[in-house]
């Protein structure tokens, strides 16, 4: 019997302010998370400073490459500690959360939430 791949988790964050200690704590949040749920992790990428606020963001870039060439794993997650750590603004929240689906991940948060509200509204064809 063939055993089944844990889904893979990139996590990801931004942090504009100079202090990190937050920026730490989700992070760890998130690593925690993923190995309660049984999950690996594929790395972390975060864009800080001015990046984190940006729309290009490097880092968030960098990780959707990554997880275009995870196509050996059935499930890839784009894992955040808060759909706000995407974006605080929900129209640009949900913009991210179609890249991530276009890179044919799926979105997460530590709180449950998901990115099925965005995936609906894409195969309705009602997305922003």
């Amino acid at each position: 019997m063939k055993a089944t791949m844990p889904p893979l988790a990139f996590v990801y964050d931004r942090c504009a302010s100079r202090s990190r200690r937050q920026l730490r704590m989700r992070l760890e949040g998130c690593r925690h998370y993923a190995e309660g749920m049984g999950w690996a992790i594929a790395g972390c990428w975060v864009d800080l400073g001015e990046h984190a606020l940006a729309v290009h963001r490097p880092q968030l870039a960098a990780l959707l490459t990554a997880m275009r060439t995870a196509e050996d794993c059935p499930v890839v997650l784009c894992l955040v500690h808060t759909g706000e750590r995407l974006a605080t603004d929900t129209t640009q929240r949900l913009l991210l959360e179609q890249r991530v689906l276009a890179a044919g991940g799926r979105t997460v948060t530590t709180f449950d939430e998901s990115d099925l509200p965005t995936l609906s509204a894409i195969l309705e064809g009602k997305a922003p």
